[in-house]
């Protein structure tokens, strides 16, 4: 009782007094730079030696990592879905997969696969001060099981690409403007104007279609859209929400990307595109025709339209994509390590110069302020923050499938699709009945996406 009774006091002193207690996240650390511990790491972010990854990584390891006893060590790099099945891949010791990596960046939907108890819970070395000032909607997408096992670098969502040079023109005969494309009946008005003043051009080349239909409907309010994994072709939200794509399928006035529209953009086939606002890093801002000729492109980034009769009270919604850190869960001295990373992969100011090299957004609330005050070399870049500040603080970011399951079934769509789209025109322009038509779209939508036959 004596003992207790000291130590009660001792404790006392030390809050009154304000000294630091020990915890999971300010304890003693266990790191020795005489005995450095080296973390392998797999990435996402560019597969050239002189990634901003790989540079970051070789600036830590020169400054943190030497004074603390930290090194990472890339063994991988490679795109999202690559890195996803080649983890599975390790853990199941498939022959020739190698070993599981102390770091790599994943999907929730892979790190789901791989087992959140195989994984460092981050909130036992961070914080609740330091994660609330991350986006709680990047850290919330992490949770898996009641720990915090994916932890934000960096995110994306998706944006409309504009070659302005080319709408410019457009607009100074039709009067449609850019504030047409706020909404998705103004969008779709915009689209068939244009393949009218155009003489048969699509407007829009597509790179994530369902997204869009999916967010679509749920701004209209049905949020019951998937039942046991598959949507339900049932729903008649959802089935208006694809008829307004379908129809403009049907009609040419949009178009599925060859994999993705700023390709099709910069070789003049289409003025626009969505994609992901990390494809910025992929666009030139020439655009280069099929004769040979050039003009500039004059690159206008703007959010994506929304529902035009959205549910009362409802926030635009916008998708939330891209990575996350993991650490694989072996000992505490490797935990700590990969806590140390983190923590400084994220800090503000770096974070948001990682992000605007490799055109994705911060994660915490700071970066996302010093975004308006950031000195982007390029007009283009300017403009895709404007639009990432814009979503930031007009909607509400939701999270998307991101298991290899629904990505594989996305993919077999968009490639049915865009084999059809040339005979649909054709039939359509030969009197063809529109309706039919777009039922044959809605068709393999559910056949790819709805529920099994079985």
């Amino acid at each position: 009782m004596k003992k207790q009774r000291l130590f009660s006091i001792f404790l006392s002193i030390l809050l009154l007094i304000g000294l630091p207690l020990l915890s999971s996240c300010s304890g003693d650390s266990r790191l020795n730079p005489s005995e450095p511990v080296t973390l392998t790491f797999w990435h996402v972010y560019g597969e050239q030696v002189d990634s901003p990854m790989n540079l970051l990584v070789q600036q830590f390891n020169e400054t943190v990592g030497m004074k603390k006893g930290i090194i990472i060590n890339v063994t991988r790099m490679s795109n999202a879905s690559e890195v996803g099945e080649q983890l599975l891949a390790a853990q199941e010791g498939r022959p020739g997969a190698g070993s599981m990596p102390d770091l790599f960046l994943c999907y929730p939907g892979t790190a789901s696969l791989l087992g959140p108890e195989n994984l460092v819970d981050w909130s036992e070395f961070f914080s609740q001060e330091e994660l609330d000032s991350y986006v709680d909607a990047f850290v919330d997408e992490g949770i898996l099981q009641n720990r915090l096992c994916v932890f934000p670098v960096c995110k994306s969502t998706r944006l409309l690409y504009v070659n302005g040079t080319e709408f410019d023109r457009f607009q100074a005969d039709t009067g449609i403007s850019y504030s047409s494309l706020r909404t998705w009946d103004g969008f779709f008005r915009a689209a068939a104007k244009y393949r009218e003043w155009s003489n048969g051009k699509p407007f829009c080349a597509f790179d994530y279609l369902v997204q869009n239909v999916d967010l679509n409907a749920h701004e209209m309010g049905d949020t019951q859209l998937i039942k046991n994994g598959c949507y339900d072709c049932s729903n008649p939200v959802l089935r208006s929400s694809w008829k307004q794509f379908g129809d403009a399928l049907v009609r040419g006035d949009i178009i599925i990307s060859d994999l993705y529209a700023n390709t099709q953009m910069m070789t003049g086939e289409v003025p626009a595109g969505t994609g992901s606002s990390a494809a910025i890093l992929y666009f030139n801002n020439i655009v280069t025709f099929s004769d040979n000729t050039t003009e500039p492109m004059n690159l206008k980034v703007l959010p994506l339209p929304v529902a035009d009769h959205p549910k009362a009270d409802s926030a635009p919604l916008a998708p939330q994509t891209g990575c996350g850190i993991c650490a694989l869960k072996t000992d505490s001295i490797k935990a700590e390590a990969a806590s140390v990373f983190v923590h400084w992969l994220t800090e503000s100011e770096r974070n948001l110069d990682f992000a605007t090299q490799t055109g994705y957004f911060p994660v915490t609330e700071e970066a996302f302020q010093a975004i308006d005050s950031y000195p982007f070399q390029d007009p283009s870049y300017r403009s895709v923050y404007n639009a990432i500040r814009l979503v930031k603080n007009n909607c509400h970011f939701v999270p998307l499938p991101s298991d290899s399951g629904f990505i594989e079934k996305t993919n077999q769509l968009y490639d049915t699709l865009r084999s059809m789209q040339p005979t649909l025109n054709e039939r359509y322009l030969d009197g063809a009945d529109p309706d039919d038509l777009e039922r044959e779209t809605w068709e393999q939508f559910c056949s790819c996406l709805g529920p099994s036959e079985n």
